[in-house]
């Protein structure tokens, strides 16, 4: 475990895919709109909610015990509503909308049980493995379908893998969430060698993690505060 610190044609393809993301954000938050304007009250003044995404989706994934076990240390810590979106429990679909089409019944359901939930958060840590140094397909697509979901909100990152620990997916990951207006918090959480971290009742091993977890938890609050302030004051405008 570590805590760590053209051409036409070309800029045609490039408008064609700034027009796909932009329809599909568009459906996006009709959905996210119609379902956040039902919500009950929100938490207290000084309670943050804190999304955590969990990007594996493999048969056999390893990702629930690392995400219970940061649930666990976000309950300690205090201040904090978690919300675990699991991907496997709530996918999205693979394919974006045509050009000004209208979302299925179906796929409106898919992103009435997420978009919401990352709307209302004012912070998401991310746990996720490595996949061939990067992070998992469907994490990427989560992340892709959403825009101002993300925006001015801080990031924290929880990894796993063998030797690297999942550290170069949490690097792929930061200019990627860069892009949607998102800040990543210095102090992550990896496990190394995953495998031998944990023992059969989900707890850490190595009690060093836990003092990572609160550094991190630690920073993602200061920033969740900061930001969440900031905005009543003045918009963010991305």
């Amino acid at each position: 475990m570590t805590t760590t610190n053209g051409t036409a044609r070309a800029t045609d393809q490039r408008d064609t895919a700034d027009q796909r993301d932009a329809t599909a954000a568009t459906a996006v938050t009709a959905v996210t709109a119609a379902t956040v304007a039902t919500d009950p009250a929100g938490p207290g003044e000084d309670l943050l909610r804190v999304a955590v995404v969990l990007g594996s989706t493999r048969v056999g994934r390893f990702g629930p015990v690392v995400a219970d076990w940061l649930l666990r240390r976000a309950a300690e810590h205090g201040g904090l509503e978690t919300d675990l979106v699991d991907l496997v429990a709530t996918p999205l679909p693979s394919a974006f909308p045509a050009f000004g089409a209208p979302l299925p019944a179906d796929v409106q359901a898919q992103f009435a049980a997420v978009s919401p939930r990352l709307e209302r958060a004012d912070a998401f840590v991310i746990v996720t493995p490595e996949y061939n140094h990067s992070f998992p397909a469907p994490l990427k697509n989560a992340i892709d379908f959403h825009t101002h979901q993300w925006h001015a909100k801080p990031v924290g990152f929880v990894s796993y893998g063998g030797r690297s620990g999942g550290l170069r997916a949490v690097e792929q990951l930061r200019p990627v969430l860069a892009e949607l207006h998102a800040v990543t918090v210095r102090e992550t959480v990896s496990f190394h060698d995953y495998g031998d971290k944990f023992d059969a009742d989900g707890q850490v091993l190595d009690p060093a993690a836990d003092g990572a977890a609160k550094s991190m938890l630690d920073q993602l609050a200061w920033w969740a505060h900061a930001l969440r302030d900031a905005k009543r004051l003045r918009p963010y405008a991305a």
